[in-house]
């Protein structure tokens, strides 16, 4: 172990001696697209490092091979998606497999290569020195696949909308100008009608839906451009391509409520609220997806002011239903890059800004936090007050870090989430700001006094 002593106020370590190797039966593998370097202890092998091939034939013979040597334990970079298939290779083969971020590992200085790499990950993993990433578990690796996969055929679905939206700027019409939303109930009618063959304005003016705001005039004169051939084309292949999309969601959005109708029941049954009967909105799952993931945590995470059921299934998947390995909700908002990364260096701190990730779960919580600008909630009102502050880049990152810590305490402990209210959050806002007014008016050899009945603030 390593001591400690108080250096000038501070805690600083005591050296103990030399390092001691933890693991003494570490393998480190560098990790490529076509193969993988695999180095072990110089004593167990005359031949210490290897090459293997990306096919599972290889995968298992590279598993066979490291516990022939009596290899324990593994670690590896996370590099892109070639590390998957070799975790899951040498777990089935009862390896302790340690995955470690490539930006926390540096190779020894000089010329980098694939065995120095995996050579310096099996020496740092064999004094304990690597920490492992989070690995969502494996029964979630299914549902996480389906919902990623969905996300890009919406995202795909709304590259065509973009396109029918140039078709027809460039036919000088400006249906997508006047209603708020192309791929509403108005606007797929007559687009429709035009893919069919329509050119009358008038009689595409009549497709108007009675919750339309803009008027017929409005889209009549909106409808009055150039029909050139080329353009209806586009129009048309993008129309075909978003229905194709669309069939594509509903088909992928079965298959989710599949997947997650295998998951157990937790908490008690009676107690899951069944989401209330309304129309479907766009890009929701065609199934009660709320229900479900009331049914898969035991707690409702849509309670919480900002957070629908698509941001909390975004949720789940990339992290999980049971946060048991993060220790607090400081180290899962951490994890999430949603907190301040205190640089400091000769007792000053360099800098606070919040690290780099591209953590889907945090997107989703800063979508989430960034949507209660109006809320009438006690987190809308932190939202606002934070960005009177500090701006609202700042804003949306403190709110999501909130929402984050919420997520976690419900997940982890099973908490209810009870909104207090925005005058609420006021109060005690008020009441923060002057007791610390007070202390400072104290600290100065003065009073507070109150400009309403002249009475100390005590």
């Amino acid at each position: 172990m390593v001591s400690t002593q108080s250096v000038s106020g501070k805690t600083a370590r005591k050296p103990q001696g030399p390092l001691e190797r933890l693991n003494a039966r570490a393998a480190g593998i560098d990790i490529g697209a076509h193969e993988h370097y695999v180095a072990i202890p110089a004593d167990l092998d005359e031949q210490p490092v290897r090459t293997f091939g990306c096919f599972t034939p290889d995968l298992h013979e590279m598993a066979r091979w490291l516990k022939e040597r009596g290899i324990e334990t593994v670690a590896m970079e996370s590099t892109g998606v070639y590390w998957i298939p070799v975790y899951r290779v040498l777990e089935e083969h009862g390896l302790d497999v340690r995955l470690v971020h490539a930006r926390h590992v540096r190779c020894v200085p000089g010329r980098k290569t694939d065995v120095l790499d995996c050579q310096w990950l099996q020496e740092l993993h064999s004094f304990g020195l690597l920490s492992s990433c989070f690995v969502v578990p494996g029964e979630l690796d299914a549902l996480r696949t389906l919902w990623r996969h969905r996300e890009s055929l919406v995202a795909s679905a709304g590259q065509q909308i973009q396109l029918m939206h140039k078709a027809l700027e460039q036919m000088n019409m400006h249906l997508h100008k006047v209603l708020s939303d192309l791929s509403g109930v108005t606007g797929m009618a007559i687009i429709r009608a035009i893919v069919a063959g329509e050119r009358d304005a008038l009689a595409l003016a009549r497709f108007r839906h009675g919750g339309c705001k803009s008027s017929e005039e409005t889209i009549i004169k909106a409808l009055s451009g150039n029909w050139r051939p080329e353009h209806l084309f586009t129009l048309g292949q993008a129309l075909a391509l978003f229905d194709i999309y669309q069939d594509k969601i509903r088909e992928c959005d079965q298959q989710i409520e599949e997947t997650m109708a295998a998951f157990p029941t937790r908490g008690e049954p009676d107690k899951i609220r069944r989401a209330p009967a309304t129309t479907r909105r766009k890009n929701q799952p065609h199934f009660d997806l709320r229900s479900e993931l009331c049914r898969m945590t035991g707690v409702d995470l849509t309670a919480i002011d900002g957070i629908e059921a698509l941001t909390a299934q975004t949720v789940i998947t990339e992290c999980g239903i049971d946060l048991s390995a993060f220790p607090t909700e400081k180290h899962f908002a951490s994890w999430l890059c949603l907190c301040p990364n205190n640089r400091k260096t000769g007792g000053k701190v360099k800098g606070r800004s919040t690290r780099r990730g591209q953590n889907r779960a945090a997107t989703s919580l800063r979508l989430a936090a960034q949507s209660l600008h109006h809320s009438k909630s006690a987190l809308g009102a932190y939202f606002r007050r934070m960005k009177a502050r500090r701006g609202a880049p700042k804003a949306i990152t403190a709110t999501a870090h909130r929402l984050a810590c919420l997520v976690y305490r419900m997940l982890r402990y099973g908490a209810e989430y009870v909104d207090e209210g925005c005058q609420h959050y006021e109060e005690q806002h008020r009441e923060r700001e002057l007791l610390m007014l007070t202390r400072r008016a104290k600290s100065l050899g003065y009073n507070l006094v109150s400009t309403t009945d002249g009475a100390i603030v005590s």
